[in-house]
């Protein structure tokens, strides 16, 4: 079975589908739905993602795919947020344990298969260096998802529209800085958690909202982006950048205007140790606000994203596993208040080993599993698609 995913307008398509007949060919038909964080996958359907909305068993197609392809817009150093989603809703082809790969914390792998995949970015007037992001991109979602990366090219397309759109947007609240958890879990998030204790540090008139409520009010979104002088984006690390609920808003932003001349911050998490593996999730927040006309104006990377959630609430976390991160978010907080621009800050754990961290995360996911009446065994579990032996 050979799979193509693509990002191709019908109009687009109709020339390029005699080339592919016979794959399978994964396009948007517009039901797919964002990955939501939930972790059940891993721990209530392992090796499968619980909604139901057609693409629950991308994870297994992947991995047992004779060949993978796919196609893209170039989208600040990414894919476009159909194929990013695409990439999140594949997380359940790995194992939420995890493991050392050149240093650096991944997830263990559930199929033996090799994933042999080979990608096409499409752009008008690629540089150089977007070649060379979108290069860095893909190694690093291919060495988390156990992948061999067979080729990576680039071809020049039309851009998408000639002139930049417009659109009726509601009239936004007028507030000074608006804070957007682009975390699908809502209040329950740490993204949330992390952006609430950065606001403490805000003196200007704040708005904080949950993207998640606004899935079918992009409107209202966009008329509360293109009013607020100061945009913080939180949001957790998927397959290694910025999750397509996110993506999806950002290209609206591009689209539409949003955000020109704002002054753009990020606090992004993750749920490996180090935090230097948000670094391309930064640059594409970079990217996007070049391309945007508006300044990136720095953002704090926190490591250990799941255990630095817990230690938020305790009252001995200064001098703790989590000084670093409330450092950290203190210091962006205080450039949000100020409007002023500071380097990205990158806090891990405060003398907690990786070591240990990686033992208490992977002793966690049999216990959370056994709540649902899994065994260890279960998770491990490998996922067979109709028509394969």
């Amino acid at each position: 079975m050979k799979v193509l995913i693509h990002d191709y307008t019908k109009e687009e398509w109709e020339k390029a589908a005699p080339a592919y007949r016979g794959w399978e060919v994964i396009a948007d038909d517009g039901n797919m739905k964002p990955c939501m964080g939930c972790f059940g996958c891993w721990i209530k359907n392992p090796g499968e993602c619980v909604i139901k909305d057609g693409y629950e068993k991308m994870g297994a197609m992947l991995h047992l795919a004779e060949e993978v392809l796919v196609i893209s817009r170039y989208t600040y150093g990414c894919f476009s947020s159909f194929i990013k989603n695409i990439m999140d809703r594949s997380i359940s082809g790995v194992l939420p344990f995890f493991e050392i790969i050149d240093g650096e914390m991944h997830h263990k792998r559930r199929y033996t298969e090799k994933m042999p995949m080979s990608f096409i970015f499409r752009g008008s007037g690629l540089t150089d260096a977007d070649k060379e992001k979108a290069k860095i991109y893909v190694e690093a979602v291919c060495r988390n998802f156990h992948a061999t990366v067979l080729g990576i090219s680039f071809e020049e397309c039309d851009p998408v529209n000639d002139e930049k759109a417009t659109a009726a947007i509601s009239d936004g609240n007028g507030k000074d800085v608006l804070l957007i958890n682009c975390s699908m879990r809502g209040n329950n998030a740490n993204t949330k958690h992390f952006l609430d204790y950065m606001a403490q540090s805000i003196d200007a008139e704040t708005e904080s909202i949950n993207l998640a409520t606004y899935i079918k009010k992009e409107n209202e979104l966009a008329g509360m982006i293109a009013s607020a002088d100061r945009i913080v984006l939180g949001m957790p690390l998927y397959v290694d950048g910025v999750p397509s609920q996110a993506l999806r808003i950002m290209e609206m932003a591009e689209r539409y205007q949003l955000i020109r001349g704002k002054k753009i911050y990020v606090v992004a998490n993750m749920g490996f140790y180090e935090s230097t593996q948000i670094r391309n999730l930064l640059g594409q927040v970079r990217s996007w606000c070049e391309a945007c006309g508006s300044a990136y104006c720095g953002g704090t990377a926190i490591g250990a994203g799941e255990m630095m959630g817990k230690v938020m609430n305790m009252s001995s976390t200064k001098g703790g596993p989590g000084m670093n991160m409330m450092i950290a978010l203190e210091k962006l907080g205080g450039a949000v208040n100020a409007g002023n621009s500071i380097d990205d800050i990158y806090a891990d754990a405060h003398r907690f080993p990786r070591s240990l961290y990686m033992m208490a995360a992977n002793a966690g996911w049999p216990a959370d599993a056994k709540k649902n009446g899994l065994k260890k065994k279960d998770l491990m579990q490998k996922r067979k698609l109709e028509g394969t032996e």
